[in-house]
């Protein structure tokens, strides 16, 4: 028998494949029993949709393709992580971002390789996704930051201020109980010989004239003090506190203020500190001071206050300023310096203002002519 044409059975199972098709659509569409004017319109819809190319079909071209291309779908890429804030934890994968970053931005930068050696295919999505995966890092060069102040931390904070202060004022008052010696000049154009007064570091100036007062008058007594002849006048007692002064260097102290004032302040005049003793306690603290104060600020040699007990009063000879120059303090009465303040030295002296500080600036006589020496001579 001759073999059919190929032509025509090519055409029949075009249509056949669709016949089939709108077969397939009839079914799909059509579930349990449905009214026939409903079933001949599905059926119009279905053979226009096979006939414009619209509809889906499974039947192959003569060529042996697919008469209708399914519809693809691209896949959803996954989207860059945002940069998270990294103290460390992730130094080795941002490591090896860097190193892969690097060998990939070099081998698409370099165009000196080998025409005949196969390259790795690098993709345009592969060398972003690389590059971006660099982390951010805590930067170091960054002002410091002060924590979150919450109501525990700063009622902690207050609780310690609160310690320290206490702790403060009783090592203050531990040093206003200590002993120290100054000693003194009575002063009428020259130097007069007065004596070494045994004081506390909490004493005020007017204290200190009081005892210098009597010091002198009973020094008279014994024909060792100011007087005249056989040293026997009482003169420096008769006169009151309010009239007398004290000049230390060329600065006049004034009464109300106490030595502690300058001691913990490191009081300054032209020459140096007005008063330089020491502001921590020493071996001339007594016990009772000592136990409460700190134990960090015991003198040397002793671990705990209770070992001052045993130990006697400081002789004169170890206490704070026993060798010191007696002409550095002069005790002056004051009615004296009004009527010859005028004369050198009384003209360059000064009184006293905590606000200013002596160690800067030229220095001035009393009618504003400035001297011709170092202010800090």
């Amino acid at each position: 028998m001759a073999d059919p044409d190929p032509t025509s059975s090519i055409h029949s199972a075009r249509f056949t494949a669709q016949a089939h098709a709108v077969e397939d659509t009839l079914k799909e569409q059509t579930v349990g029993l449905v009214h026939l004017s409903d079933f001949r319109k599905r059926r119009a819809e279905a053979l226009e949709q096979s006939q414009d190319g619209s509809g889906t079909s499974g039947a192959t071209t003569p060529e042996g393709r697919e008469g209708t291309p399914k519809p693809t779908f691209k896949k959803r890429g996954k989207g860059v992580k945002k940069a998270v804030l990294s103290f460390g934890d992730d130094e080795d994968g941002d490591e090896d971002g860097h190193v892969k970053a690097r060998m990939i931005m070099a081998k698409a930068k370099s165009g000196n390789n080998d025409l005949d050696a196969p390259s790795a295919p690098t993709s345009g999505s592969e060398l972003d996704t690389t590059i971006l995966k660099k982390r951010l890092k805590a930067n170091t060069t960054a002002p410091f930051i002060a924590k979150a102040q919450t109501k525990a931390s700063l009622a902690k904070e207050a609780a310690l201020k609160d310690t320290l202060r206490k702790e403060y004022i009783q090592l203050q008052e531990a040093v206003k109980a200590t002993d120290f010696i100054l000693p003194f000049v009575f002063y009428e154009g020259k130097d007069i010989l007065g004596g070494k007064v045994r004081l506390k570091k909490g004493d005020f100036i007017w204290l200190f004239l009081e005892k210098a007062r009597k010091l002198g008058a009973e020094l008279a007594e014994t024909g060792k003090g100011p007087g005249g002849a056989g040293g026997r006048r009482r003169e420096w007692a008769r006169i009151s506190v309010d009239d007398l002064m004290v000049v230390r260097g060329e600065m006049i102290v004034p009464h109300h203020l106490d030595f502690h004032h300058f001691i913990v302040n490191a009081a300054v005049g032209y020459h140096g500190p007005l008063f330089p003793y020491s502001a921590d306690v020493t071996t001339s603290t007594p016990a009772r001071d000592l136990s409460r104060a700190d134990s960090t600020s015991l003198p040397t040699g002793l671990t705990t206050a209770d070992e001052l007990h045993a130990v006697p009063a400081t002789p004169d000879a170890d206490v704070e300023g026993f060798s010191d120059d007696p002409a550095l303090t002069k005790v002056i009465d004051r009615r004296w310096y009004e009527k010859n303040k005028h004369i050198y030295p009384m003209s360059v002296w000064e009184e006293y203002d905590a606000s200013r500080d002596y160690s800067k600036g030229g220095r001035k006589d009393q009618e504003g002519n400035a001297f011709f020496f170092s202010s800090n001579r």
